[in-house]
């Protein structure tokens, strides 16, 4: 889940090789449902009870974040496009639709702008949340757009780097201190190696993107074993990248995005930390992306229930969800949670088995008021302007240094404003968020900012540990039961749990009812002719939609 990117262009001097961005500006059968704070509540088919005692046709998805909703919502494309008889329930154990996507306000007051608390950003090559602002009329906010902001690289003793400014000859000046401390080549070399990332990335959208039943074998198709197998350091190491630039600025940037350092996060997820380009979030909340999914997918979506169990007395019989609320029978069942912290019992015992343990990253996120326009100088050391963006890298601790970084990043997110727009009376205050691995306490708060007027703090199982690896839990633990989160170890975003989901009921209904997402299955036999008709349809589509690109799920 990607929390953070108060992104501007790196560079954007004189040459396309810049392009790239990095943080230069850088639930319930019964019971009420709890909208998210400012959510107008698009989910219409909350349900008491699920209704039919017949599982034939009954598909459970447990978990209603960006996975589970997007699950329901392709499920609800394919009973359109194949005329299923489909009855889905998605089960949530809080009181919310969007999982670790929530926002609060400030003072706890709805008339105000509200803060992402979880994931913060999507951007342009996420092609799913992108088309789901437009299909849904969301407005979408571009994130680094504060032309004057300053940022700075803290390694815990002195900025090392300061970057930004307001000036015209500031993004020179940044050209060049860039240039001096990492020389021309990293920039450039690390932007060709993310840009061929997302080349193969963007084919998961294509017509026909593969369909994996696990991924190992979809990393082995795209070539990125090798890349989720070792280290960000080792694979930019690998490719002449100047280690000074790894091990401060990509640094910086895996911290702040996955909370994990660039010499023990795998490869694939730091390029994706650094494939920031049109980074957005939707006025508001992203969460309404999720309420939306699920709104649109005309599934019975129970809140405020928590699932105990899943299990199957017979190889053919049906699946048994046992929640909070009750036990019902299901032909599939979607399990779109974290397995490990999810209590869920699962029967036979030996389909636990096979989901290795996942250890999450614990993350402090503190987000506060404050009238001050920038951070302390005195912490910093500093005697005049201070950094209203600070990042951090933990190369002085690696190379055995001190003090250590008190926090993984801090970002002033402008003035707190009135929601409808009208002028705020009183003083000007900022909103300022802070990721750090420990409580931030209220007197350090008062010590960086002085006078502050609100504090909101939340401690998050905010994203997997991902260290170097070649496995992954399956995708099909067994006959009509799958996992979604079996994509979090490879790649994890709010995105990605959209891609997998979207994987996993085309296998579904492939397997139990001989369709697919877009309406027929797709099998080893006629691939050849499946792909042929494929590309006359994404070639179609485009001789009709001249101004949008061809979406798998969306488009068929």
């Amino acid at each position: 889940m990607r929390f953070h990117a108060g992104l501007l262009p790196l560079l954007a001097v004189g040459t396309t090789a810049f392009e790239f961005q990095l943080p230069f500006s850088l639930p319930f059968f019964s019971g009420s449902v709890t909208p998210q704070p400012g959510s107008t509540d698009p989910v219409s088919s909350i349900a008491g009870s699920p209704a039919a005692p017949d599982p034939a046709n009954r598909i459970a998805i447990i978990g209603a974040g960006a996975g589970g909703s997007s699950a329901a919502f392709w499920l609800g494309k394919a009973r359109e496009r194949a005329g299923l008889d489909l009855q889905v329930d998605v089960y949530e154990r809080s009181d919310y639709i969007g999982g670790r996507d929530t926002i609060v306000h400030p003072y706890d007051d709805p008339s105000l702008e509200p803060l992402e608390l979880g994931g913060s950003i999507f951007v342009k090559s996420n092609k799913n949340l992108w088309r789901a602002t437009d299909e849904f009329g969301l407005e979408r906010l571009a994130f680094g757009d504060d032309e004057g902001a300053v940022l700075g690289l803290w390694d815990g003793a002195e900025f090392i780097l300061s970057v930004g400014g307001s000036s015209f000859y500031s993004n020179w000046w940044t050209a060049l201190k860039v240039w001096w401390r990492y020389g021309f080549s990293a920039p450039r070399v690390t932007q060709a190696i993310v840009d061929s990332m997302l080349k193969t990335f963007v084919t998961l959208y294509a017509p026909d993107a593969p369909r994996f039943a696990n991924v190992t074998s979809l990393a082995d198709s795209f070539g990125w074993s090798d890349i989720a197998g070792r280290t960000t350091a080792e694979h930019l190491d690998a490719h002449g990248v100047n280690p000074k630039w790894t091990r401060e600025l990509v640094d910086a940037m895996t911290r702040v995005n996955y909370g994990q350092d660039v010499d023990a996060i795998h490869a694939l997820e730091g390029l994706v930390s650094l494939a920031a380009n049109g980074a957005s979030g939707v006025k508001g909340g992203n969460f309404q992306i999720f309420e939306n999914f699920l709104a649109r997918s005309n599934a019975s979506v129970h809140l405020n229930t928590t699932v105990h169990s899943i299990s199957r007395a017979s190889p053919d019989g049906p699946w048994t969800v046992h929640t909070s609320a009750g036990t019902a029978q299901y032909r599939a069942v979607i399990l779109a949670a974290p397995f490990h912290s999810s209590g869920i019992a699962l029967s036979p015992a030996a389909l636990a088995a096979a989901i290795p343990a996942q250890p999450y990253v614990q993350l402090h996120v503190t987000l506060l008021t404050t009238t001050s326009p920038a951070p302390s100088a005195a912490y910093f050391g500093l005697k005049g302007d201070v950094p209203t963006e600070v990042l951090t890298t933990w190369e002085r601790v690696r190379a055995g240094g001190a003090p250590a970084p008190e926090f993984n990043s801090l970002t002033y997110h402008g003035r707190v404003a009135r929601a409808d727009g009208a002028e705020r009376a009183g003083a000007d205050e900022w909103t300022v968020k802070i990721f750090s691995k420990e409580r931030v306490s209220d007197e350090w708060l008062a010590g960086m900012f002085g006078t502050v007027g609100w504090v909101h703090r939340k401690e998050w199982d905010a994203y997997p540990v991902l260290p170097p690896t070649s496995a992954f839990p399956p995708v099909k633990l067994d006959r009509g039961l799958f996992y979604v989160n079996a994509f979090e170890p490879f790649i994890s975003t709010m995105e990605t749990e959209t891609i997998s989901s979207r994987n996993v009921v085309d296998l579904l209904l492939q397997e139990e009812f001989g369709a697919g997402i877009c309406g027929k299955a797709v099998t080893a036999d006629d691939a050849a002719q499946t792909h042929e008709q494929e590309t006359l349809q994404e070639a179609e589509y485009k001789s009709t939609n001249k101004s949008s690109e061809f979406v798998l799920g969306w488009d068929c």
